[in-house]
């Protein structure tokens, strides 16, 4: 006698927990990750083999524009930050008041000399975001606050390190400059941004 084969049914697999668990890891990375603020001028730095990523921890930048003018980017840590420019007015003679220290908190870089540094801070939001007409950080055999941003950063922490992104047609006795400026704080590594050069 044959046997009766059963009827098959079609499998229905429920995609409710799949989905809910697909949203919940699409919020959580949304949420916790940090976007690259953009540079406060438009910078092209050169082109090099160098495959080496650096890692944004305890980073300085010090941007050197195509017209010789430097902006310093302190670390992103909100108490270390503080803390620098607190150091840097006590070293200056100056004093900043709690919004103002808010401002400098969640300002991408410093691109005026202190003596210009409080009313800068002072701007509305969206106008110190678009603010570009300044001289940007003083860096020559007089002046030197580029290099006091520095030092006072290393003072508050020795491992800090540094990353200078110039532009491809910056003249050299303006980064020669900033290379003496921290040979003379004995400041000897650092890391200069490139390019991924193309392959050929």
């Amino acid at each position: 006698m044959a046997r009766v084969k059963p009827k098959r049914h079609g499998v229905i697999t429920d995609m409710t927990a799949m989905c809910d668990v697909a949203f919940l890891l699409l919020t959580f990375f949304i949420l916790t990750t940090q976007f690259k603020k953009p540079d406060v001028e438009s910078i092209k730095p050169p082109s090099s083999i160098s495959q080496i990523l650096l890692d944004d921890k305890d980073l300085m930048t010090i941007n050197v524009t195509s017209a010789g003018k430097f902006y310093f980017t302190p670390v992103q840590n909100p108490s270390e930050r503080k803390e620098l420019l607190e150091k840097m007015a006590q070293k200056y003679g100056m004093s900043f008041n709690e919004q103002e220290k808010i401002a400098f908190i969640n300002n991408q870089a410093v691109g005026v000399p202190m003596n210009q540094l409080k009313s800068f801070l002072n701007l509305p939001d969206e106008e110190r975001k678009s603010f570009k007409a300044g001289t940007g950080v003083p860096m020559d055999s007089i002046n030197k606050q580029l290099i006091d941003w520095v030092q006072t950063s290393l003072d508050i922490n020795p491992n800090y390190k540094l990353a200078i992104k110039g532009d491809e047609v910056t003249k050299y006795p303006r980064v020669k400059s900033l290379f003496e400026g921290l040979r003379d704080i004995k400041f000897y590594k650092f890391w200069l941004i490139t390019n991924q050069e193309a392959n050929k």
